[in-house]
């Protein structure tokens, strides 16, 4: 302003009221902050309410009668499902990431109430994830070269006599798993029953990754992570010979 000397003066502020700051940047962060918390929340509710397939066990409806001889080979048919199940987590909430394939073969054989051989071959590059491929899982399996994870018993499995007459038993089974190159013994828990002329059986196995050289597969988005760990599961429909 100017005196009456002509003389500039410095502006005065008016007294009891401070000069106003500009304050914009202080709303964009907190503006990022909750946009980030935002995205956060939402990855973390997708994980925990997507979905997943229950596991692979025999139908809970009533089974036809038996018919025909349980001795003889049986062969892999439609209806067999295979595949893998695994614990994706984010933030505190968790999931199941569930892969399925119908790309099943094999062949069981039974004589005098044991199961004297089997034999199981998984078509690993048909597995999805929801109907869809997912590349990470494929890159992480090794399916270029390694494209088949195969089951063979190693001792054979005596039935019980319950079994011919169409009740479902549970057994526990030894074999060779091997995928990504690699063979281990593991254990399965089976569960079998006879329906009309066919078999069921359904189970699962405990598999760490690390076991077979597999390097854990990446999760579905940068909040997210695999365990180093899953379930191999299966539900067999077999039909004799």
């Amino acid at each position: 302003m100017i005196n009456p000397s002509g003389l500039d003066t410095p502006a005065r502020n008016t007294p009891g009221r401070p000069p106003r700051k500009r304050h914009w940047w202080r709303w964009v962060l907190a503006a990022a902050a909750a946009l980030v918390a935002l995205i956060v929340a939402a990855v973390a509710l997708f994980i925990e309410l997507q979905p997943a397939p229950a596991p692979l066990t025999l139908p809970t409806s009533a089974a036809s009668a038996p018919a025909g001889p349980v001795d003889g080979t049986w062969s892999v048919g439609p209806g067999s499902v295979a595949g893998f199940r695994v614990r994706e987590s984010a933030l505190g909430f968790g999931n199941d990431v569930v892969g399925r394939t119908s790309a099943v073969t094999g062949t069981v054989a039974v004589s005098g109430r044991r199961v004297i051989s089997a034999s199981f071959r998984i078509d690993l590059t048909t597995v999805k994830v929801n109907g869809k491929a997912q590349p990470q899982f494929a890159q992480s399996l090794g399916t270029r070269d390694h494209p088949a994870a195969t089951f063979t018993l190693a001792h054979p499995v005596t039935l019980s006599p319950a079994f011919g007459s169409g009740a479902a038993i549970t057994v526990r089974a030894t074999g060779y798993l091997a995928m990504h190159g690699v063979s281990h013994p593991v254990t399965v828990t089976v569960s079998a029953r006879r329906d009309g002329v066919s078999l069921q059986a359904a189970g699962s196995m405990p598999v760490a990754f690390s076991s077979w050289g597999i390097k854990g597969p990446a999760g579905f988005g940068f909040l997210g992570s695999l365990a180093d760990h899953g379930v191999a599961e299966f539900f067999i429909v077999l039909r004799q010979r």
